[in-house]
């Protein structure tokens, strides 16, 4: 926010001009710090231009990405553990950054953090980029005035979530590129290959095989009514985009999402693994049991595994063991409920958690490594199906036609 000062500096000079903050509150501070004592404070109607106004649709924003948060952490685990004070840090950072967005997030945290708000709170100003996890851990951290080893545990976190995903695109790239390339070559048959077909049969008045005239109704129905359909395909992406933000609709998603041959199974290894890496980070940051929970459950990218998370938090709340509950929600298999079970009564649950989440990111690289090879077959098989009845369709006219010229003959 912009704001017009008018005050008088110390030796009883009007001083006036503008400044950013963001609030009135901060403004004076900024005021006072150099020296100036305010006398009005006003904010500034700004007008937007054009290229703002656009600037500010959700199409043109930029975001702050993975790899930008992963160095952010890592140079305020430098910078903090060095003693550097974290206004000066901020702003430092801000300055240097090469993406503009993160710049302008870090500049609005330090005139926060000089209003008196703690870094946590004014983290919360901004959730599009600090997750629920990034908060709590920065306010354990500043609770224990280990400030710098949060900011190291955040950054080997964001460091193993870009690993995965990278592993995911990876070993997804393949089987997306041959659907992709097989969905545009039944596009270019339907489209133009079948028309000119199905216009030779018809000025031969030849009658057509079943398959073949499911082929070219197939293609005059896309052919006539191919703007309906990308309508409606529109539609309907749209309308479950809504229905996957309400409460139930991402909890049904989420559950049915776990479901899917091949791909379900390595999505569930993966959010758990993730669990039980956070679940132990915030065990050993000194965050009770219940409260950590809680956060990592808000954390958990899939609401129906969150959704037992908060279950195993209300059994903890009742008075029961990690292990009842864990055993409870049904999420873990034996030899993990035995790790925990160890960790409980050697008072080292933390440390149980990290090699469960180890257990688990052997599965999901050996799952990874699996996954092209287990799609590979299937998609092989479908396009052999497919060229079957395209080669069927087309040529068996053909070949009636052949056999009674001969048979003239």
């Amino acid at each position: 926010m912009q704001f017009s000062y008018r005050g008088k500096d110390s030796r009883g000079a009007v001083q006036q001009g503008t400044l950013t903050a963001p609030n009135p509150d901060a403004a004076a501070t900024e005021l006072m710090r150099r020296g100036i004592t305010p006398l009005t404070i006003k904010e500034q109607q700004q007008k937007a231009s054009a290229g703002d106004a656009l600037g500010k649709l959700p199409i043109f924003n930029k975001k702050v990405t993975l790899d930008e948060l992963i160095v952010f952490c890592r140079q305020m685990h430098a910078l903090t553990k060095a003693g550097i004070p974290l206004i000066r840090t901020m702003r430092g950072l801000a300055e240097t950054t090469k993406s503009p967005v993160l710049g302008e997030v870090l500049e609005d945290l330090a005139n926060r953090l000089e209003g008196g708000t703690t870094m946590a709170t004014a983290m919360q100003a901004h959730p599009k980029v600090f997750s629920d996890l990034f908060i709590a851990m920065i306010h354990v951290g500043e609770n224990t005035g280990m400030l710098d080893d949060a900011f190291r545990r955040l950054s080997n976190i964001l460091e193993l979530e870009r690993d995965t995903k990278r592993r995911v695109k990876q070993a997804l790239r393949y089987p997306t590129f041959v659907v992709v390339a097989l969905f545009a070559a039944l596009m270019v048959v339907n489209f133009l290959v079948i028309p000119r077909f199905a216009s030779v049969f018809d000025k031969l008045g030849a009658d057509l095989p079943f398959l073949t005239q499911v082929l070219v109704g197939t293609s005059n129905f896309l052919l006539g009514y191919w703007p309906v359909m990308l309508l409606v395909l529109a539609g309907g992406v749209v309308l479950v985009r809504q229905w996957k933000q309400t409460e139930k609709g991402r909890l049904m998603w989420d559950r049915y999402k776990l479901r899917v041959p091949i791909i379900g199974p390595l999505l569930e290894l993966i959010t758990l693994s993730r669990f039980a890496r956070n679940f132990a980070t915030m065990l050993t940051a000194g965050m009770p049991v219940t409260h950590a929970l809680s956060v990592v459950a808000d954390a958990t990218d899939n609401a129906w595994i969150g959704e037992h998370i908060r279950e195993m938090r209300h059994g903890i709340e009742r008075g029961e063991s990690l292990l009842r509950t864990a055993r409870q929600s049904q999420m873990f298999t034996p030899l993990i409920l035995q790790m925990i079970a160890v960790g409980e009564e050697t008072g080292s649950v933390d440390d149980m958690l990290n090699n469960v989440a180890d257990f688990y990111d052997e599965d999901v690289d050996y799952g990874l490594k699996r996954l092209a090879e287990s799609i590979e077959p299937i998609l092989i098989v479908a396009m052999g199906i497919l060229v079957l009845i395209l080669a069927l369709g087309v040529f068996l006219p053909i070949w009636d036609l052949g056999a009674a010229a001969m048979g003239r003959g």
